[in-house]
């Protein structure tokens, strides 16, 4: 398995993909590790058929947010706001997550 350097809360640029969603950004609500996917609010929207249930009695057409490949997210600097990379570093006998771009702590 493959070591995953983006986590819930963080907030991710799509680098990759259709024109629709590429250039956006949005915070990350689910990492699904098995899979190496994220769930990131308000981008990659689907539109769901469902079909009438009890927690849903009058059915249609649902809009939730589909997965994306972490390969196309990056990491937004938090000082410039543009993409960047992740690295790790110790401080104070901590491992803490940085951006490459300025250096800044996550």
């Amino acid at each position: 398995m493959i070591k995953l350097k983006i986590k819930r809360g963080d907030t991710v640029i799509v680098t990759t993909g259709n024109k629709s969603i590429k250039g956006r950004s949005g915070e990350v609500i689910e990492v699904i590790k098995d899979k190496n996917r994220a769930i990131v609010a308000g981008l990659n929207i689907v539109k769901r058929h469902t079909k009438p249930s009890a927690q849903n009695p009058q059915g249609g057409i649902v809009e939730k947010e589909a997965s994306i490949h972490i390969s196309n997210l990056a990491l937004v600097d938090p000082k410039t706001g543009k993409a960047t990379k992740v690295g790790y570093r110790m401080v104070d006998g901590k491992k803490v997550r940085f951006a490459k771009k300025s250096g800044e702590t996550l």
